[in-house]
């Protein structure tokens, strides 16, 4: 069965650092794209970061651009998520998807939530003093 767990949320202060981390269970993830996304209480979710099958390329919210680095390690199955400078605006439960691309879109990924069949259960970061 394909699982994506998240881990590593918790509660930091602001100017904080977090990383979080995705592993699959029941497949490999070289060869999909994965997405972070997040969901604040009473407000939309929406894509935080994303990286491609190859290359690997990444994309980034206006909103954590320079603060968020996503990376992958396919020999641990992982998917990476490093946040720094945390503002209680990042507070919200994050989640990492997985998408099989097509060949031809394996240097982009979406940052879509809809392009996504798979979701892990999300993992809750807080930053407040």
């Amino acid at each position: 069965q394909l699982q994506l767990v998240e881990s590593g949320g918790g509660l930091v202060q602001p100017g904080g650092f977090l990383r979080l981390t995705c592993a699959a269970s029941g497949f490999t993830l070289d060869g999909y794209a994965i997405g972070w996304f997040r969901q604040a209480p009473g407000k939309e979710r929406e894509g935080v970061s994303c990286i491609s099958t190859s290359g690997p390329r990444t994309s980034y919210a206006d909103a954590v651009k320079g603060r968020f680095t996503v990376s992958r390690d396919n020999a641990k199955n992982s998917i990476y998520l490093e946040m720094k400078d945390l503002n209680p605006e990042d507070t919200a439960v994050y989640y990492c998807a997985a998408s099989r691309p097509p060949s031809l879109a394996q240097f982009t990924c979406p940052m879509s939530g809809r392009a996504y069949p798979y979701w892990g259960q999300g993992t809750q970061v807080t930053v407040s003093s």
